[in-house]
């Protein structure tokens, strides 16, 4: 297209998951009850993690994180998608679509490096459990933390300066319940080689390094628990990291998934359906999980709720 042809937009539509009247209700119930169960439930955990002095470890201070970072990643999407279905209207400004974009790749790199430093953490308690505090020390901790941060927010603000320089055309209905970055990138009219070259360097480092981290974490791991004599010893150190590798796994197998079938299939609407198990019902199953099996966290939220 010539550049004379070319306009600054001012907003994008949301097609979001469907256009029937009679659906609308259903949606906005099932989101609404899927979107308070995930803020209630992490912000559970949270405050049974500082309210316990028992929970004040390593692990639990990134648990705690952990369900931080989920209730922000699901809260970029859900709410904007709930107001859009309550007043029927599908328009985004496209300086919100560039913020809301901005903060989910944010909060999207921030759970995957998240989960690579709970997987590190479970790997020192397992293989060098005498030196766990030594080495786990609040210092490491805090910088951890922070690294992951300003990791993902880095990370963010690549992809985010990349959208910033693409022009688009009259086309700017996106097929999805949220501004998600690969949509955008297809319906720009310039040139986008330069933007997907970056998006998916910067996928195979960000989401390949964790993931090698991980991996390389629990083949340490295994072969840790392989040399421990009792069945009882087993048990206890696999239940320690069991919990933890539920969420890898539904984290990455979700996402996985959602992009391997999009690819497959080339159809956004089952794109869009897909992509609510990693960016809202898995943040919601994070809870459970932690907590069902877990003593510690069924102990502090006996007492968060006063029950003994």
């Amino acid at each position: 297209m010539e550049p004379g042809n070319i306009t600054r937009i001012s907003k994008f539509l949301l097609l979001g998951f469907s256009e029937r009247p009679e659906l609308q209700p259903l949606l906005f119930g099932l989101f609404l009850s899927m979107y308070l169960i995930n803020v209630f439930g992490n912000l559970l955990i949270i405050l049974a993690v500082s309210s316990d002095s028992h929970l004040h470890t390593p692990m639990y201070f990134f648990l705690a994180n952990l369900s931080f970072v989920d209730i922000c990643f699901t809260s970029t999407t859900v709410p904007k998608m709930l107001v859009n279905i309550q007043t029927q209207t599908k328009v985004i400004t496209y300086e919100d679509c560039i913020t809301q974009m901005n903060f989910f790749i944010t909060f999207a790199g921030m759970d995957d490096i998240l989960l690579s430093v709970m997987a590190y953490d479970r790997f020192v308690a397992i293989c060098h459990p005498l030196h766990y505090m030594v080495i786990m020390n609040p210092r490491l901790c805090g910088l951890l933390v922070l690294v992951s941060w300003m990791t993902s927010v880095l990370y963010s603000l690549v992809h985010t300066l990349m959208v910033l320089r693409l022009s688009f055309c009259t086309e700017v209905v996106i097929p999805h319940f949220f501004c998600e970055i690969n949509q955008m990138i297809q319906l720009a009219c310039s040139d986008t080689f330069l933007n997907n070259v970056v998006m998916y360097l910067a996928a195979v480092l960000l989401a390949g390094g964790p993931l090698a981290g991980i991996l390389y974490s629990y083949s340490k791991i295994v072969s840790s628990i392989h040399g421990i004599s009792s069945a009882q010893g087993k048990f206890k150190a696999f239940s320690t990291c069991a919990s933890h590798l539920l969420v890898v796994s539904l984290f990455y197998f979700t996402s996985l998934g959602v992009y391997l079938s999009s690819a497959a299939t080339q159809n956004s609407h089952s794109s869009a359906t897909a992509s609510v198990m990693y960016t809202v019902v898995t943040p919601m199953l994070n809870p459970f999980i932690y907590s069902l099996r877990n003593r510690d966290i069924k102990r502090a939220l006996k007492r968060i709720v006063g029950i003994q």
